[in-house]
Protein backbone atom coordinates (compact mmCIF):
# COMPACT_ATOMS: atom_id res chain seq x y z
CA UNK A 1 0.00 0.00 0.00
CA UNK A 2 1.04 3.47 -1.23
CA UNK A 3 1.39 6.77 0.92
CA UNK A 4 1.35 9.97 -0.54
CA UNK A 5 0.20 13.14 -0.06
CA UNK A 6 -2.65 14.98 -2.47
CA UNK A 7 -3.41 18.96 -2.17
CA UNK A 8 -6.68 19.59 -1.43
CA UNK A 9 -6.47 23.29 -2.77
CA UNK A 10 -4.43 25.65 -4.96
CA UNK A 11 -1.26 26.77 -3.59
CA UNK A 12 -1.36 29.84 -1.29
CA UNK A 13 0.84 32.72 -1.81
CA UNK A 14 1.28 35.68 -0.40
CA UNK A 15 2.18 39.58 -1.57
CA UNK A 16 5.71 38.83 0.44
CA UNK A 17 6.28 36.03 -1.11
CA UNK A 18 4.94 33.36 1.26
CA UNK A 19 3.59 29.93 0.50
CA UNK A 20 1.12 27.63 2.03
CA UNK A 21 -0.62 24.55 0.73
CA UNK A 22 -2.69 21.73 2.57
CA UNK A 23 -2.81 18.28 1.10
CA UNK A 24 -4.92 14.93 2.66
CA UNK A 25 -2.56 12.04 3.60
CA UNK A 26 -3.66 8.86 1.73
CA UNK A 27 -3.01 5.81 1.55
CA UNK A 28 -3.56 4.41 -2.47
CA UNK A 29 -6.98 6.71 -2.78
CA UNK A 30 -8.09 6.66 0.85
CA UNK A 31 -7.90 9.61 3.19
CA UNK A 32 -6.46 8.89 6.50
CA UNK A 33 -5.01 12.35 7.41
CA UNK A 34 -3.87 16.09 6.39
CA UNK A 35 -0.66 17.73 6.49
CA UNK A 36 -0.42 21.68 6.10
CA UNK A 37 3.09 22.82 4.85
CA UNK A 38 3.70 26.83 5.03
CA UNK A 39 6.95 29.17 4.48
CA UNK A 40 7.57 30.38 7.70
CA UNK A 41 7.29 34.22 8.03
CA UNK A 42 9.52 35.36 10.65
CA UNK A 43 12.87 33.21 9.03
CA UNK A 44 12.17 33.80 5.37
CA UNK A 45 10.81 32.45 2.35
CA UNK A 46 13.92 29.74 2.38
CA UNK A 47 12.54 28.62 5.01
CA UNK A 48 9.47 25.81 5.85
CA UNK A 49 7.39 24.22 8.09
CA UNK A 50 4.69 21.93 8.70
CA UNK A 51 2.10 23.85 10.85
CA UNK A 52 0.03 20.55 10.62
CA UNK A 53 0.33 17.06 10.60
CA UNK A 54 -2.84 14.62 11.69
CA UNK A 55 -3.19 10.73 10.77
CA UNK A 56 -6.62 9.31 11.85
CA UNK A 57 -6.43 7.09 15.09
CA UNK A 58 -6.80 3.97 13.03
CA UNK A 59 -4.24 4.33 10.80
CA UNK A 60 -1.51 5.45 12.91
CA UNK A 61 1.71 3.35 14.02
CA UNK A 62 2.41 2.34 10.28
CA UNK A 63 4.48 4.83 9.28
CA UNK A 64 1.99 6.95 7.70
CA UNK A 65 3.01 10.23 9.38
CA UNK A 66 6.53 9.64 8.31
CA UNK A 67 5.98 9.25 4.69
CA UNK A 68 3.89 12.73 5.16
CA UNK A 69 6.39 14.54 6.32
CA UNK A 70 9.11 12.97 3.87
CA UNK A 71 6.80 14.20 1.26
CA UNK A 72 6.90 17.52 2.67
CA UNK A 73 10.23 17.98 2.58
CA UNK A 74 10.13 17.08 -1.38
CA UNK A 75 7.25 19.94 -1.45
CA UNK A 76 9.60 22.74 0.38
CA UNK A 77 12.75 21.82 -1.57
CA UNK A 78 10.76 22.20 -4.61
CA UNK A 79 9.53 25.68 -3.04
CA UNK A 80 12.91 26.64 -2.90
CA UNK A 81 13.59 26.05 0.98
CA UNK A 82 16.88 25.07 2.61
CA UNK A 83 15.16 24.00 6.18
CA UNK A 84 11.93 23.20 7.72
CA UNK A 85 10.60 23.49 11.12
CA UNK A 86 8.05 22.29 13.46
CA UNK A 87 6.59 21.87 16.60
CA UNK A 88 5.57 18.99 18.86
CA UNK A 89 3.84 19.08 21.95
CA UNK A 90 5.12 17.45 24.52
CA UNK A 91 2.79 14.62 25.00
CA UNK A 92 3.07 13.57 21.50
CA UNK A 93 6.38 11.09 22.26
CA UNK A 94 5.73 9.50 18.63
CA UNK A 95 5.57 12.20 16.72
CA UNK A 96 8.91 13.34 18.88
CA UNK A 97 10.39 9.68 18.31
CA UNK A 98 9.55 10.56 14.47
CA UNK A 99 10.87 13.83 14.46
CA UNK A 100 13.87 12.47 15.83
CA UNK A 101 14.53 9.22 13.55
CA UNK A 102 14.01 11.98 10.34
CA UNK A 103 16.88 13.85 11.86
CA UNK A 104 15.08 17.15 13.10
CA UNK A 105 16.99 18.89 16.03
CA UNK A 106 15.63 20.82 19.20
CA UNK A 107 15.97 24.08 18.88
CA UNK A 108 13.98 25.83 22.06
CA UNK A 109 11.31 24.81 24.06
CA UNK A 110 8.26 26.26 25.99
CA UNK A 111 7.84 25.22 29.28
CA UNK A 112 5.29 26.07 32.30
CA UNK A 113 5.02 25.84 36.08
CA UNK A 114 1.69 25.36 37.89
CA UNK A 115 2.24 27.97 41.00
CA UNK A 116 2.61 27.30 45.04
CA UNK A 117 -0.55 28.38 46.88
CA UNK A 118 2.22 30.91 48.78
CA UNK A 119 4.56 33.11 47.72
CA UNK A 120 8.30 31.97 47.75
CA UNK A 121 10.53 33.52 49.89
CA UNK A 122 14.11 35.44 49.20
CA UNK A 123 17.53 34.73 49.50
CA UNK A 124 18.24 37.50 52.81
CA UNK A 125 19.75 40.40 51.42
CA UNK A 126 17.77 40.21 48.07
CA UNK A 127 14.45 42.27 46.78
CA UNK A 128 12.76 43.37 43.82
CA UNK A 129 11.65 46.74 42.81
CA UNK A 130 9.84 48.66 40.02
CA UNK A 131 12.23 50.31 37.10
CA UNK A 132 11.82 53.95 37.00
CA UNK A 133 11.33 55.47 33.69
CA UNK A 134 15.37 56.31 32.70
CA UNK A 135 15.90 52.10 33.76
CA UNK A 136 13.33 51.34 31.80
CA UNK A 137 14.50 53.08 28.73
CA UNK A 138 18.06 51.72 29.05
CA UNK A 139 16.50 47.77 29.46
CA UNK A 140 14.44 48.19 26.42
CA UNK A 141 17.61 49.07 24.34
CA UNK A 142 19.34 46.21 25.75
CA UNK A 143 16.13 43.48 25.79
CA UNK A 144 15.42 44.64 22.19
CA UNK A 145 19.30 44.22 21.00
CA UNK A 146 19.57 40.95 23.23
CA UNK A 147 16.59 39.63 21.20
CA UNK A 148 17.68 40.22 17.69
CA UNK A 149 21.01 38.81 18.16
CA UNK A 150 19.36 35.73 20.27
CA UNK A 151 17.46 34.85 16.71
CA UNK A 152 20.70 36.18 14.51
CA UNK A 153 22.41 33.80 16.11
CA UNK A 154 20.12 30.86 15.32
CA UNK A 155 20.03 32.02 11.23
CA UNK A 156 17.39 34.42 10.87
CA UNK A 157 18.41 37.37 8.37
CA UNK A 158 19.88 40.05 10.12
CA UNK A 159 17.43 42.78 9.23
CA UNK A 160 14.39 40.61 9.87
CA UNK A 161 15.09 39.45 13.43
CA UNK A 162 16.03 42.94 14.19
CA UNK A 163 12.65 44.06 13.34
CA UNK A 164 10.79 40.62 14.51
CA UNK A 165 12.40 42.34 18.04
CA UNK A 166 11.51 46.04 17.69
CA UNK A 167 7.74 45.10 16.33
CA UNK A 168 7.45 42.48 19.24
CA UNK A 169 8.36 44.62 22.04
CA UNK A 170 6.23 47.56 20.89
CA UNK A 171 3.27 45.42 20.56
CA UNK A 172 3.85 44.02 24.01
CA UNK A 173 4.53 46.96 25.40
CA UNK A 174 2.36 49.56 23.97
CA UNK A 175 2.68 51.95 26.86
CA UNK A 176 6.20 51.00 28.03
CA UNK A 177 6.94 50.35 31.94
CA UNK A 178 3.11 51.86 32.29
CA UNK A 179 1.59 48.59 29.85
CA UNK A 180 -1.36 47.05 31.65
CA UNK A 181 -1.23 43.96 33.41
CA UNK A 182 3.37 44.02 33.13
CA UNK A 183 5.67 44.07 35.68
CA UNK A 184 9.19 45.46 34.55
CA UNK A 185 10.94 44.72 37.72
CA UNK A 186 15.15 45.24 38.78
CA UNK A 187 16.61 42.73 41.21
CA UNK A 188 19.02 44.14 44.24
CA UNK A 189 21.29 41.88 46.20
CA UNK A 190 22.62 44.15 49.70
CA UNK A 191 21.58 47.35 47.28
CA UNK A 192 23.60 46.53 44.41
CA UNK A 193 21.45 46.05 41.10
CA UNK A 194 22.45 42.32 39.63
CA UNK A 195 19.61 41.49 37.41
CA UNK A 196 16.16 42.28 35.34
CA UNK A 197 13.10 40.93 35.22
CA UNK A 198 10.19 41.61 32.58
CA UNK A 199 6.59 39.17 33.13
CA UNK A 200 3.34 39.51 31.81
CA UNK A 201 0.40 38.45 31.88
CA UNK A 202 0.29 35.04 28.78
CA UNK A 203 -0.67 35.98 25.39
CA UNK A 204 -4.05 35.02 24.58
CA UNK A 205 -5.43 32.01 24.35
CA UNK A 206 -3.23 31.03 27.19
CA UNK A 207 -3.62 31.95 30.92
CA UNK A 208 -1.33 32.77 33.49
CA UNK A 209 1.89 34.70 33.18
CA UNK A 210 4.41 34.73 31.61
CA UNK A 211 8.41 35.36 31.81
CA UNK A 212 9.22 37.62 28.56
CA UNK A 213 12.86 38.29 29.59
CA UNK A 214 15.35 37.26 32.52
CA UNK A 215 18.47 38.71 32.70
CA UNK A 216 21.37 38.54 35.13
CA UNK A 217 24.40 41.46 34.96
CA UNK A 218 27.07 39.48 33.82
CA UNK A 219 29.68 40.23 36.58
CA UNK A 220 26.66 38.87 39.27
CA UNK A 221 26.44 35.60 37.13
CA UNK A 222 27.07 31.91 38.98
CA UNK A 223 25.81 33.66 42.52
CA UNK A 224 22.31 32.45 42.72
CA UNK A 225 20.32 35.25 41.09
CA UNK A 226 18.31 33.86 38.35
CA UNK A 227 16.96 31.52 41.04
CA UNK A 228 15.99 34.34 42.81
CA UNK A 229 14.42 36.47 39.26
CA UNK A 230 12.61 33.37 39.08
CA UNK A 231 11.40 33.28 42.39
CA UNK A 232 10.40 37.35 42.21
CA UNK A 233 8.28 36.37 38.97
CA UNK A 234 6.17 33.73 41.18
CA UNK A 235 5.75 36.73 43.69
CA UNK A 236 4.13 38.57 40.94
CA UNK A 237 2.61 35.88 39.25
CA UNK A 238 0.64 35.39 42.55
CA UNK A 239 0.11 38.75 43.79
CA UNK A 240 -1.98 39.16 40.21
CA UNK A 241 -4.19 36.07 41.06
CA UNK A 242 -2.31 33.75 38.60
CA UNK A 243 -2.14 30.24 39.31
CA UNK A 244 0.40 29.36 36.75
CA UNK A 245 3.70 31.15 35.23
CA UNK A 246 5.30 30.08 31.60
CA UNK A 247 8.61 30.93 29.79
CA UNK A 248 10.46 30.35 26.74
CA UNK A 249 14.05 28.94 26.47
CA UNK A 250 16.68 27.91 23.55
CA UNK A 251 17.84 24.25 24.06
CA UNK A 252 21.23 24.97 24.08
CA UNK A 253 21.06 27.28 26.91
CA UNK A 254 21.83 24.15 29.55
CA UNK A 255 21.94 26.73 32.76
CA UNK A 256 18.80 28.00 31.96
CA UNK A 257 17.21 24.28 31.55
CA UNK A 258 18.78 22.68 34.78
CA UNK A 259 17.25 26.07 36.46
CA UNK A 260 13.58 25.85 35.11
CA UNK A 261 13.83 21.83 36.13
CA UNK A 262 15.06 22.35 39.23
CA UNK A 263 12.35 24.75 40.20
CA UNK A 264 9.26 22.72 38.71
CA UNK A 265 9.06 23.45 35.53
CA UNK A 266 7.66 21.41 32.66
CA UNK A 267 8.08 20.97 28.81
CA UNK A 268 4.76 22.02 27.11
CA UNK A 269 6.17 22.18 23.56
CA UNK A 270 9.47 21.19 21.50
CA UNK A 271 10.61 23.58 18.52
CA UNK A 272 12.49 21.39 16.10
CA UNK A 273 14.37 22.51 12.57
CA UNK A 274 15.85 20.07 10.05
CA UNK A 275 18.15 20.57 7.29
CA UNK A 276 17.05 20.15 3.65
CA UNK A 277 20.03 19.00 1.35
Amino acid sequence: MTTTIRPTEPLQQGADGAKSRTYDVCVNSRRVGRIKIVTDVWFGADVGRIEELHIDPADRGRGRGTVAALAAEEVLRGWGCGRIRLTVAAEAEAALRMATALGYVERSRNMMKQLPHTAPEFPEGTAGRPMNADEFERWRAAAVEGYASSWIERGMPEAVARTKSEDEHRALLPDGAATAGTHLLLLEDRGSEVGTLWVSRAPAPDEGAYVYDVHVAEEHRGRGHGRSLLLLAERVALADGMDSIALHVFAANTPALRLYESLGYRTTRRHLFKDLL
